[in-house]
């Protein structure tokens, strides 16, 4: 691994997911966690702030990245709940069935290698009355904005660590098999090719 890979790009990663906008964003999803939560793609831990502690028993967070989790570790630390982290892709997870009140993912399926599998998981280890939630950004509405996204693609992922600039991200739940129980989506501030969000709760298949 590269200096770019290990030691600049983490902190863009955490300075890029930590504006304003995308924290008004996980302020409408990350509150709503409960119980066990196990967090898909925790990163450095800018979503640990917004949890209700009052509501949380403990987060298992998932993410491959050891620079990222440096820097949530001292999150991690001040939060009033334990937190564990799992150093692993979200395509397998070694957790049991129905293990988890609460699945959270924000910002991640954009660089989850593969994001429907990445979704059965989250559905598998799901108590049939939890939820799964989440905020993303992905597939503009406007054609002349997807355009632009299906052309800086192959760029953007390169230098954004794997990042795609717009997944279809209802048709991903959809095709992992998943209810979407609650989605609204807008812009947000941002360049329009990568402020397109969806967010909301998602419920297992019937």
């Amino acid at each position: 691994m590269g200096l770019y890979d290990s030691v600049i790009l983490p902190c863009l990663l955490n300075a890029a997911c930590g504006t304003k906008p995308i924290a008004r964003q996980r302020e409408k999803v990350v509150p709503y966690a409960r119980g066990h939560v196990v967090e898909i793609g925790i990163g450095s831990g800018l979503n640990l702030s917004h949890y209700d502690a009052g509501s949380v028993d403990r987060v298992t967070g998932i993410d491959p990245d050891e620079a990222l989790w440096a820097k949530a570790a001292t999150r991690a630390a001040r939060c009033d709940f334990p937190v564990e982290r799992l150093g692993l892709s979200g395509e397998s997870l070694p957790l049991d069935d129905c293990c988890a009140d609460t699945v959270l993912v924000t910002y991640a399926l954009c660089t989850i290698p593969d994001p429907v599998a990445a979704l059965r998981e989250m559905g598998r280890i799901l108590k049939p009355d939890g939820e799964i939630l989440f905020c993303e950004h992905g597939r503009a509405p406007d054609p002349s904005v997807a355009r632009w996204q299906d052309r800086i693609d192959p760029v953007w992922k390169r230098i954004a660590g794997g990042c795609h600039s717009g997944r279809d991200i209802p048709a991903l739940f959809t095709q992992a098999g998943l209810h979407l129980a609650r989605l609204q989506q807008m812009y947000i501030p941002g360049p329009k090719p990568l402020s397109y969000n969806y967010w909301g709760a998602a419920t297992r298949g019937t």
